[in-house]
């Protein structure tokens, strides 16, 4: 894809120049020109550029200085030199100095597209690899899930793959929000990457470079041209995960961004076209962060046009000893093997747990089982304190002398409450101090409060 592609070319003769340009804008790339050496790596210096094709005879500076002079400043451009019969040995001396390729004059109109087009392929995989270096090793694991509401999330992942509206992901931290954004990529047709930042991971002044990019010299330590997220996305999507830590000026600019599709590098005049689809993505109520200023109205309703809220791993229990198989599984091979079973008091436990972590809480916890377990079967002596249940022979215990039919939720919510008004005496009424009793969140512990209607006026 050559479209938007920045190419500068560097001659002093104006025919040649003009020769070239015309080829360039019929491939659909955005063209400069300079009259000598001198004024290309002056552009060079200010102008992020995807392809330099030079001319080796220039006055002032030839373009093997040129060549020399851009590589010592860092830039890793593809150069493309253009020469005539009696200097091949200078091409071939620009070449071992890192130049790409030389077409010679006259030129072939079909041979300098080849080459053109070879160049910026190169060039593509280049920016695409220094991107995915990062990625390669991760193991995203898999999209697991059974129960009702994962079979909508399905549905809605089916349906909105191939669209091009923005999406918004809502769910708790761990609930697999960045799972759902690559699997609606994956389902999209798009041929680009899929490029995932995190917007409360990253300090607010360095998130604008790392999503625009920029260039040489923009600020002190930008010692080289930088590729943005919003360009390695081009034809691909942009996850933008805890969008609502971003800050509200950067909220602005990305506003400007969907509406233009175009953006510009930090220290840049230049403005680059880009075809993005975004996915957006919080752990907050999105509309009480819209009330409190923390996400931008008008840009809220930009990037949801579709939805998809993520149900906690508490409301799918059914689905918890699939997830705990999975990754009890995907740890026993990484050690070495061993039992992938799950006795079904583990299982029980792990159901009856109210997963404040959610599915990553859990698969940190098999991870942590199959160590302790050294190859043999898991048992409730290898999950952590919190979740080993201590009161829950008790309940069961007085369930056998009710005359009603065994119930696991209600059993859970019977040990749940007790636990909860245990903490709460036990802590004065204190949520915070209780929250820490219970090792859950203080979120949880109003989520249970208010599950169970139990007294939440005390502090």
């Amino acid at each position: 894809m050559l479209n938007g592609s920045r190419v500068l070319v560097a001659d002093d003769e104006p025919n040649a120049r003009r020769l070239l340009e015309i080829l360039l804008r019929k491939l659909g790339c955005e063209v400069f020109s300079a009259p000598d050496g001198k004024a290309a790596l002056e552009l060079l210096l200010k102008t992020p550029m995807d392809l330099l094709i030079t001319d080796l005879n220039m006055p002032g500076m030839s373009g093997l200085e040129l060549l020399a002079a851009m590589r010592s400043n860092g830039h890793t451009l593809p150069v493309i030199v253009v020469t005539a019969y009696g200097t091949v040995e200078n091409a071939v001396a620009a070449m071992k100095l890192g130049a790409f390729d030389f077409i010679i004059r006259p030129l072939d109109v079909e041979q300098v597209e080849m080459v053109i087009r070879r160049a910026l392929d190169v060039r593509r995989v280049h920016q695409e690899n220094e991107f995915l270096r990062d990625e390669m090793n991760k193991d995203w694991g898999e999209f697991i899930g059974q129960c009702q509401a994962m079979q909508t999330i399905y549905e809605l992942i089916r349906q909105a793959g191939p669209s091009k509206a923005s999406i918004f992901i809502i769910g708790e931290t761990g609930t697999g929000k960045e799972l759902v954004a690559r699997a609606i990529h994956s389902n999209s047709g798009r041929s680009g990457l899929f490029v995932p930042i995190n917007c409360a991971a990253i300090p607010a002044d360095i998130l604008e470079s790392e999503l625009f990019g920029y260039v040489r010299g923009a600020f002190t330590g930008a010692h080289k041209d930088r590729v943005g997220k919003f360009e390695l996305a081009h034809q691909g999507t942009l996850f933008l995960d805890e969008i609502t830590e971003m800050p509200p000026s950067l909220q602005a600019k990305l506003l400007r961004v969907l509406q233009e599709n175009r953006i510009d590098r930090l220290g840049s005049n230049h403005s680059i076209e880009i075809d993005i689809r975004i996915i957006a993505a919080t752990n907050r109520d999105p509309l009480g962060a819209v009330r409190e200023g923390r996400l931008r109205e008008d840009l809220y309703y930009r990037i949801n046009v579709l939805g998809i809220q993520l149900p906690p791993l508490r409301e799918r229990p059914e689905d918890i000893p699939l997830l705990a198989r999975h990754f009890l599984k995907h740890y026993r091979k990484s050690l070495g093997g061993g039992s992938f079973n799950l006795p079904d008091e583990v299982a029980q436990a792990l159901i009856a747990y109210a997963w404040p972590g959610n599915v990553r809480e859990l698969e940190n916890m098999m991870e942590r089982a199959v160590v302790l377990s050294q190859g043999k079967e898991i048992g409730i002596r290898h999950l952590p304190q919190e979740i080993q249940l201590k009161e829950l022979p008790i309940i069961l215990a007085s369930a056998d002398n009710d005359d009603e039919d065994m119930d696991m939720e209600a059993g859970v919510a019977k040990l749940e409450k007790r636990l909860l008004n245990k903490a709460l005496n036990q802590s004065s009424g204190n949520k915070a101090k209780a929250a820490r009793l219970l090792k859950i969140s203080e979120r949880t512990l109003w989520y249970k409060l208010s599950k169970y209607g139990l007294k939440t006026g005390m502090n």
